[in-house]
């Protein structure tokens, strides 16, 4: 799990962290759960892009989530993408299958 990742980060992570470790996390981080062959995913990329590229100070952590994945399933994650925003590794706001880039910057807001 790469964890200096700041702003957007395109590629999903096979090989994610432990619950535990997600806990640890310092700082703001978005955790984005999801499968690079996902039709929704592809369709909320580009609008997760131009948010966190804007957002420079979040970490952005994209997890290839699926069947018997244990970090979605600790998260409750069951639809994709499911955005997730932590504040020192705690759950500070979700939003699942964002449209647009208005609802994510409206969520983003949250890091503030």
């Amino acid at each position: 799990m790469s964890t200096n990742n700041k702003g957007f980060n395109a590629d999903y992570e096979e090989e994610t962290a432990t619950f535990q470790q997600i806990s640890e996390l310092q700082g703001n981080t978005v955790l984005e759960f999801g499968a690079p062959w996902c039709a929704h995913c592809q369709a909320a990329m580009l609008a997760v892009k131009e948010v966190l590229t804007e957002h420079t100070e979040l970490s952005h952590i994209k997890v290839y989530d699926g069947k018997g994945k244990q970090l979605g399933r600790s998260f409750k994650v069951k639809l994709w993408p499911t955005l997730i925003l932590l504040r020192n590794g705690h759950e500070i706001g979700r939003i699942v299958r964002p449209l647009n880039t208005s609802q994510i910057r409206q969520f983003v807001s949250n890091s503030h």
